[in-house]
């Protein structure tokens, strides 16, 4: 009798770990990147995921908008955005946390203008057509030049237009100046001798925002922190391998290999949690949005941070 209830026992035990065993396997992050972030070039090429105890549904976009609108409506756990298009996304309510910054060379945003314009400085744009998108670095950097230059911000005439449309108009002289993010700076320096006439570099944080819907966080808290933790050694190898990643990124991206390692050979991203620093600077921006009126109200973004995946970026 005692070897017969234990063995229906063990049946039982087998019967509860095996739909929990499915549920490990089955659980999946979904995940949306862009071409400046290349977070999945970086985890496949350097193989961190090898082993990982969930599976990563990658979602792809051009530019910050719809990676936002993801977050937004719960179709994306986690996504990768620059500053002001994650704090507009916070601002209007979106049930979304910072749970940690990717910073790069600020050099890797800038504002373009053809080989052959005159212009030197953002004064120089008095009149001229300045592509934008809303609550992407292109719109902030422009603004924080025309700030710093003591210029009213309809100094320029702003076009909205998504960097993919931008991109195209740039060289047909529709617009007269592009503010944008890498890969297009190393399309139009390598294919058209665009130059840039401002950098991010001492006008703006720059700072990009690893944002994750709220709502996921604690059903997924422990794969989220994996993940997070696998992706900073990513990001160690990229560094240590840029010619081969800059080559395996342009197959993988249909990129020229020149534009590849001209973007990759200057990039220098680091991932980590919300520090201080970046708790200030992400304040900083969002008091600048309402100072030119891109966000109607102040914004106290303390209330949008979560600190407690810092022990996941620890080496």
């Amino acid at each position: 009798m005692n070897l017969l209830r234990l063995f229906r026992r063990s049946l039982a035990a087998l019967a509860i770990a095996a739909p929990l065993s499915q549920a490990a396997d089955s659980l999946v992050l979904r995940i949306g990147d862009q071409n400046y972030y290349n977070v999945r070039a970086s985890v496949e090429a350097s193989g961190v995921l090898e082993g990982a105890p969930y599976q990563v549904e990658w979602k792809h976009f051009q530019s910050a908008a719809p990676v936002a609108e993801g977050l937004e409506v719960g179709a994306l756990d986690l996504g990768f955005l620059g500053d002001s298009g994650f704090l507009f996304l916070a601002a209007k309510g979106a049930p979304v946390k910072l749970i940690g910054v990717s910073r790069q060379n600020p050099d890797t945003i800038a504002l373009l203008v053809p080989k052959d314009s005159p212009a030197k400085s953002i004064k120089d744009l008095k009149g001229k057509k300045v592509a934008y998108w809303p609550g992407a670095w292109s719109q902030q950097l422009t603004l924080r030049a025309l700030e710093k230059a003591g210029l009213p911000s309809d100094y320029v005439e702003f076009v909205k237009l998504m960097p993919i449309d931008a991109a195209a108009a740039f060289p047909r002289g529709s617009i007269d100046a592009f503010p944008v993010w890498e890969p297009y700076i190393s399309q139009q320096v390598v294919f058209s001798g665009a130059r840039p006439i401002i950098t991010a570099r001492d006008l703006m944080p720059g700072l990009s925002s690893i944002a994750a819907n709220a709502q996921a966080i604690e059903p997924k808290r422990a794969a989220i922190a994996d993940f997070l933790g696998r992706l900073k050694k990513a990001r160690a190898w990229v560094e240590a391998n840029k010619e081969t990643y800059a080559d395996l990124w342009a197959k993988k991206a249909n990129l020229d290999q020149a534009v590849s390692r001209h973007w990759i050979g200057q990039a220098n991203m680091t991932i980590g949690p919300v520090d201080e620093q970046a708790a200030r600077d992400y304040q900083e921006t969002a008091d600048f949005l309402v100072e030119t009126g891109a966000l109607a109200e102040r914004f106290d973004t303390s209330q949008i941070i979560d600190t407690s995946f810092a022990p996941a970026y620890a080496d």
